[in-house]
């Protein structure tokens, strides 16, 4: 028996749709349970599973906070091991990285707030789609390839937002 399945621990069915507030909730009321505090007076044995559950709590819930993560976790669990690096078959993605690198790039120069808010907002709306094609795909074995593509492109974005964050709080400064 391996560690249980992170919708399992969170008393969930494995779905891209997730309610993220109850999943926080859900979250919250776990993490009490195997707080270390709680086993302040326990066997290490104790304290070291609390631990360890604690640790897997954490985990879990982190992967399934985060879309890209979630969609990466759904289809390792739907079709074992995915390759961590791909080239993506993907020239039409692959133009628009380098667009949107190009784009950000011109914003940290012109140290363009407003620009970099209008960038954040096209972003997110670019991560709704991918989040919705996704959605509607993942668990289909015929659109495999395709969730996989949607996937990387939805871990892409996570870093370009990331990066826009950043650039923000630079520009803030």
């Amino acid at each position: 028996m391996g560690t249980p399945c992170h919708f399992a621990l969170f008393e969930l069915q494995p779905s891209f749709r997730l309610d993220l507030e109850q999943l926080a909730a859900r979250y919250r009321e776990l993490a009490r349970g195997v707080h270390p505090d709680r086993f302040a007076d326990a066997s290490e044995r104790e304290q070291r599973l609390a631990l360890e559950q604690s640790a897997s709590l954490n985990e879990a819930y982190q992967t399934l906070k985060s879309p890209p993560k979630r969609a990466r976790y759904l289809l390792a669990l739907n079709g074992g091991e995915l390759p961590l690096e791909v080239t993506v078959h993907d020239p039409e993605f692959l133009l628009q990285q380098m667009q949107w690198r190009e784009e950000l790039e011109d914003l940290q120069d012109s140290a363009d707030l407003a620009g970099v808010a209008a960038f954040k907002r096209r972003l997110k709306t670019a991560q709704d789609e991918l989040n919705e094609s996704f959605a509607a795909c993942w668990d289909d074995a015929a659109q495999r390839e395709q969730a996989e593509r949607l996937m990387r492109r939805m871990q892409f974005l996570d870093k370009l937002t990331y990066e826009v964050r950043q650039l923000e709080e630079r520009l803030d400064d």
